[in-house]
């Protein structure tokens, strides 16, 4: 009874032809996917420490386990002691963890661990410095007293929360009062030394809401710590992007702004294996979060610096490590619609260029882990293949698959292939578009297609591997997918990534419009069953198309979309994202673009396609009531529509059943729209 369960549920899901080959992705199987993060190599650089995550989704938990990768030989074992344990780092003492509230230190590879000390209560991250006898680590402390329960001792039971300035919530999460502090203490006697770095300010490190232990390091000497802060608040805090390094002395308590001069962005501080010099990333201009993002060096002893990017025509935007000698520094980012590999020379290189690439492919090095001779470990992905570990070869830029904890499940199905194709723009310039074709794809037969349009705006499209937005499944359904690198997207030179500003509903709306009608030219393209689909700034996008697209689509699907400007500058909580891209606020004169010409909500009277709107009760980007708006007017206008909405959800879906029930109603809606 449950296999006809299941296979009934598969058969409403999947297109007749596809339920029959049963060698696909499905919603089911993607949530089966072990997930692989790295986590440090040893001190040795010769093995690699990562775990593998899997998820039950009818308990909706999830179980991960410890491996340890010997990189020469390739092979893994099994990982414990480290289950349950909050890891801090791995260094030649041995490793380091908290454990209730206790931190424990195990020199033989997690098979018995020493309470090195007691009372580390409400630990968040750590790090042990490098002559290994302090340790600094973030906690939360009370800032200001919102909930009125704590500021009327005689009201025990009140919900009331008084805010009197902005930055009163963020992502999915209300101001509680509390923020993050890094604390220092020595190892001998954490609770009689423990110093609050930010005593008395109301700044936070990390930074929220994803910031962790790469916002705090000590310096070599030990003595000091670099730490990273946006030193503002409310109203303030709300529209600026400035975060600074700041360098604490943790002997007499002195702090120094090292970046006091640079206005936008700075962040991921990070010394050479020699403590000589300090590397960083920098944004120049306040309030713009997209900026072009450099790679800094400063001499640690003379406090110069130098910008190793500045001639660069790009910007990094995944991370970067020293290179063991400390004469490159290696960095990943967006470049052609993939993300690659590249070594930037930290000497004087008169005549040459600084950046050299290393790797190339179609395929994201998504997050370097660590240098292991003449290789640097990394994870990959593609559009059909979910996080694993690759051994890089600095010579050539080969790379080696080390992990395959889902070829199993790989080899039981059917791939789809993409190609990136370049197409001209309305204006004469050359883009990008990526072209996911469905597994055993004819070119004799017709396809239904859709357009996929990106978020961000300025992020990149790339061969990501998302558990929501994944293409491979969508080619599974018998879709064709056209994903244009419209202008607004890092990896094709600075100035396409910085066109879209102010112009959300300009350019790159023709770069969508040039994209599907290029593509719609092959004879395999069933312009008859045409759907368009995107989420946030791709929700937008939706919205401003389905307004505008003048009967080339027949379906649209918004997912967090931006609905009314006004009222998404009204609500949304990162207002230097809105001043800077909506070029203002919609009170001034004269009044900006983004909220007459390119607002999708004064264009719902050309409204006449069917559209599924989805939103997030938690999402605080882009708040609920644009979703409901939209769905208000297109039901009002009389358009086929329908609302699905998770409360529990931000401005993603996270939950396991949420997710697998947000694929169903997906292709659901496609279905009953491009028949």
């Amino acid at each position: 009874m449950i296999v006809r369960k299941l296979y009934l549920l598969l058969l409403c899901c999947l297109p007749l032809s596809i339920v029959a080959q049963n060698k696909v992705m499905t919603p089911e199987r993607l949530w089966s996917l072990g997930r692989v993060s790295a986590v440090t190599l040893d001190p040795s650089q010769s093995k690699v420490l990562y775990t593998v995550r899997h998820y039950d989704t009818k308990t909706e938990k999830s179980q991960g386990s410890f491996y340890l990768l010997d990189i020469q030989t390739g092979k893994s074992i099994e990982f414990t002691g480290l289950e349950d344990k909050d890891f801090i780092q791995w260094d030649a003492n041995g490793l380091y963890a908290v454990e209730d509230e206790k931190l424990i230190l195990s020199k033989d590879k997690g098979m018995t661990w020493k309470t090195i000390a007691d009372n580390i209560p409400d630990f968040e991250d750590g790090r042990i410095s490098p002559d290994g006898k302090r340790i600094a680590y973030t906690k939360r402390v009370l800032i200001q007293k919102v909930k009125g329960k704590e500021i009327y001792d005689d009201l025990p039971n009140t919900t009331a929360q008084v805010y009197t300035d902005l930055d009163y919530r963020h992502w999915d999460t209300w101001s509680d009062g509390k923020i993050s502090h890094v604390f220092v203490a020595e190892l001998s006697n954490i609770k009689a030394t423990e110093k609050d770095i930010l005593q008395g300010e109301p700044y936070s490190c990390p930074q929220a809401p994803f910031g962790g232990s790469e916002d705090f390091i000590f310096t070599p000497d030990s003595k000091g710590i670099i730490y990273v802060s946006k030193k503002k608040e409310g109203v303030d805090y709300a529209q600026s992007t400035n975060t600074d390094l700041y360098l604490y002395s943790i002997d007499n308590g002195t702090v120094i702004n090292l970046t006091e001069n640079r206005k936008g962005y700075d962040t991921q501080p990070m010394f050479s294996k020699d403590g000589s010099r300090l590397a960083w990333l920098s944004m120049a201009i306040d309030g713009y979060e997209a900026d072009k993002n450099e790679l800094i060096v400063m001499d640690w002893k003379t406090r110069k610096t130098e910008n190793l990017t500045q001639d660069w025509d790009e910007t990094i935007d995944g991370g970067f490590l020293w290179s063991q000698e400390g004469q490159k520094i290696f960095l990943t980012t967006s470049f052609r619609g993939t993300q690659q590999l590249f070594e930037v020379s930290t000497k004087d290189q008169i005549g040459k260029s600084k950046v050299k690439q290393v790797t190339r492919g179609n395929f994201d090095l998504t997050r370097l882990v660590g240098q292991s001779g003449n290789a640097l470990i990394s994870t990959r992905t593609d559009f059909n293949h979910a996080a694993e570990l690759f051994r890089i070869n600095l010579d050539g830029g080969e790379l080696q698959q080390l992990t395959a904890v889902n070829d199993s499940i790989y080899n039981q199905m059917d791939m789809g292939k993409s190609e990136l194709r370049m197409v001209k723009t309305k204006d004469g310039q050359e883009m990008g578009v990526w072209v996911i074709y469905p597994p055993h794809f004819d070119k004799n037969k017709k396809y239904p297609t859709l357009l996929y349009c990106q978020g961000g705006p300025q992020s990149a499209l790339t061969q990501f591997y998302s558990y929501r937005w994944n293409f491979q499944l969508m080619a599974a359904n018998g879709y064709i997918i056209v994903a244009p690198n419209r202008r607004g997207m890092p990896g094709w030179g600075v100035s396409w990534n910085e066109a879209i500003s102010g112009d959300w509903g300009g350019m790159p709306m023709q770069d969508y419009l040039t994209a599907i009608d290029e593509i719609s030219k092959e004879s395999y393209i069933d312009k008859d069953r045409l759907g368009c689909v995107g989420a946030s700034y791709g929700g937008y996008s939706v919205f401003m198309l389905a307004g505008m697209h003048q009967g080339r689509f027949k379906s649209f699907i918004a997912h967090d979309g931006l609905f009314d400007m006004k009222s998404w500058y009204g609500t949304t909580e990162e207002l230097w994202f809105a001043n800077r891209e909506l070029g203002g606020n919609y009170w001034q004169t004269p009044t900006p673009k983004s909220y007459k010409e390119y607002n999708p909500s004064n264009f719902v009277q050309k409204w006449d396609t069917p559209i599924l709107i989805i939103q997030g009760g938690l999402d605080f980007r882009v708040p609920i009531e644009q979703g409901l708006e939209a769905f208000q007017a297109a039901k009002l206008h009389g358009i086929k529509s329908k609302l699905l909405y998770f409360p529990n959800e931000n401005h993603w879906v996270t939950h396991p059943q949420n997710s697998i029930l947000w694929q169903r109603e997906f292709f659901s809606w496609l279905k009953e729209t491009l028949k």
